[in-house]
C-alpha cells in the first residue's frame, strides 16, 4: 500500500499511540505488557496497585522508561525502515514529556532519542501536544524537528467565525502561523500544523449544523467527547431542508477551509470535509464501525460545489508554495519581517482591535509570484463596506476577485485565469463571509 501510494505521489504519515494500550485500569484485562513488567512500561499511582490515568482511557505508558523508549524507538525505525512511512502523528504527545510519577520533565530523553537517531533522520514528526491529563504543550513541546497540532488555531477560527467577541486579534495571529505561540522557537512556519477539525470532535459540516454533541450510540451517556466545541447550528439542530440555513452553513464551511488553506503553516483538513461528510452530531466516533463514521461517495456529488471550492483552493496553495522556494529555509520571525504586510479594518489602514470587533482585513504580497492579496473577513451579522487598497505602480483598479464565500458556485471561487475584474474602489462584503482578492504588481527593476 505504501509503495503504491509512493507511485501516486501521495506520503503517508502512520498515526502512532504510544502513550495507552488495551489493558485498561486495573481492573484489567492482561494482554501483553501488563503480564511483561508491569511496573516497567506503566504509570503507576504512590500504592503502585493503580494506574495513572493521563491519557483518558485507564492507562499511561512509562515512555522514559530505558526499556520503553528502546520499544518505541525500534517500532518507529521498523516502520521507517521496512515500511517506508514518511512520518508519524504522536497522539497525545505531552505524555512523552511525563517521567515515571507524571511530572513533566524538561528534557525528556525519549524525544531526544527519536529526534536524534540516524534512521529517523528525515522523518516528519507530528504531536499532538496535550494529554488527557491537563498538560497543554502547544509552542513549548520539546524538540527542533517537531510539527505541532495548533489546537489554538482550531479554537480561536471557530470563536471567530461563530462571532465571538475578543476574538479578531487571535485570528489575525493564527493568520500569520501564530508568532505569538511559535515566534519564540525561532521555526519555520510550518512547525505550526493549522485544522480546524480532525478525527477527534466534530466534522465541519456538523460543526455548523450542532450546538450539542449526539453521542449517545457510543454507549456512555452522552458523557464522552469534548464539550468546547464552539460550534453554531445557525438556527436549526441537525440536517433541514431550509435554503437559507444550508446556504449560510456552506458559507461557514467555505470560511473554515478558505483560512485553513491560506493561513500561514501547515494546513490539515479532515477525510470528507471537502464534500460535508456528517456524523449526525456525533463528535467521538471512534467506536462506530458503521456509516457513521464510513465515507459516503455519494456526497461527492451532493456537495460538488464544495468539493470545487476545496480542489481550486488546494490548488493554489500548491503553486503559491511552489513559486516561494525561500519561505521553508526562513524561521517564521524572518519571513514576517522580511514580508510587506498592512491590516486594514473598513476604512484603508485602521484595523478594529476592539474586543467586539467581528471582522479585519489583511493585504500582503507574494513578491516571487508579483502578485498582491488583500484578504477581507466579516464575521458581523450585516454586510461591510471596505476600502480597497491602491496597488503600486498602477493608475486605475486591477483587482480581481477570486474568492467571496457568499456568491454560488462557481463564482465563490474563481478560476484563476478568468477571475473577474472588481469595478469599484471599495468592496461590500457579506454577513459571515471572505473574500479574497488579488491583483498582478508590476516587476521590480
Amino acid at each position: 500500500m505504501v509503495k503504491a501510494v509512493h507511485r501516486a505521489g501521495i506520503e503517508v504519515i502512520l498515526d502512532v499511540v504510544f502513550n495507552h494500550t488495551a489493558e485498561g485500569n486495573h481492573n484489567g484485562p492482561t494482554l501483553s505488557l501488563r503480564g511483561l513488567d508491569n511496573n516497567t512500561y506503566y504509570i503507576l499511582d504512590q500504592d503502585r496497585s493503580r494506574y495513572s490515568n493521563y491519557s483518558g482511557t485507564g492507562n499511561t505508558l512509562n515512555a522514559n522508561h530505558a526499556i520503553v523508549r528502546r520499544m518505541i524507538v525500534d517500532s518507529l525505525r521498523y516502520w521507517v525502515q521496512e515500511m517506508h512511512v514518511d512520518g508519524f502523528r504522536f497522539d497525545l504527545a505531552a505524555i512523552l514529556e511525563r517521567d515515571e510519577s507524571g511530572v513533566l520533565m524538561p528534557r525528556p530523553p525519549v524525544l531526544w532519542d527519536i529526534e536524534s537517531d540516524p534512521a529517523l533522520a528525515g522523518t516528519k514528526l507530528i504531536a499532538e501536544a496535550w494529554d488527557a491529563g491537563g498538560l497543554y504543550q502547544v509552542g513549548s513541546f520539546v524538540g527542533d524537528s517537531w510539527r505541532e497540532w495548533n489546537g489554538r488555531f482550531r479554537d480561536d477560527v471557530r470563536s471567530f467565525f461563530r462571532g465571538d467577541d475578543d476574538s479578531v486579534g487571535n485570528l489575525a495571529d493564527r493568520l500569520l502561523g501564530s508568532p505569538q505561540i511559535y515566534g519564540h522557537k525561532e521555526r519555520e512556519a510550518e512547525q505550526s500544523v493549522n485544522f480546524v477539525t480532525c478525527h477527534d470532535g466534530f466534522t465541519l459540516n456538523d460543526l455548523v449544523s450542532y450546538n450539542q454533541k449526539r453521542n449517545e450510540a457510543n454507549g456512555e451517556h452522552n458523557g464522552d467527547g469534548g464539550n468546547d466545541n464552539r460550534s453554531w447550528n445557525w438556527g436549526v439542530e441537525g440536517p433541514t431542508d431550509d435554503p437559507a440555513v444550508e446556504e449560510l452553513r456552506n458559507r461557514q464551511i467555505k470560511n473554515f477551509l478558505t483560512v485553513t488553506m491560506l493561513s500561514l503553516g501547515l494546513p490539515m483538513i479532515l477525510m470528507g470535509d471537502e464534500v460535508r461528510r456528517t456524523q449526525r452530531g456525533n463528535n467521538n466516533a471512534y467506536c462506530q464501525d458503521d456509516e457513521t463514521s464510513w465515507f459516503d461517495w455519494t456526497l461527492v456529488e451532493k456537495h460538488a460545489d464544495v468539493h470545487r471550492f476545496v480542489s481550486l483552493l488546494s490548488a493554489r496553495r500548491l503553486l503559491l508554495d511552489d513559486v516561494e522556494p525561500d519561505v521553508e529555509r526562513l524561521t517564521l520571525n524572518q519571513l514576517l519581517r522580511k514580508a510587506n504586510k498592512s491590516w486594514h479594518g473598513v476604512k484603508l489602514g485602521q484595523p478594529d482591535w476592539d474586543h467586539s470587533s467581528h471582522s479585519l482585513a489583511l493585504t500582503a504580497e507574494a513578491r516571487n509570484e508579483n502578485l498582491l492579496f488583500h484578504v477581507i473577513i466579516n464575521a458581523y451579522w450585516e454586510p461591510l463596506e471596505f476600502e480597497l487598497p491602491h496597488t503600486p505602480g498602477q493608475t486605475q483598479n486591477v483587482w480581481r476577485r477570486w474568492i467571496d464565500t457568499a456568491l454560488e458556485s462557481p463564482h465563490d471561487i474563481e478560476e484563476w485565469e478568468t477571475a473577474p475584474l472588481v469595478p469599484c474602489r471599495t468592496y461590500r462584503s457579506s454577513p459571515h463571509s471572505l473574500v479574497t482578492l488579488f491583483a498582478k504588481m508590476m516587476p521590480q527593476s
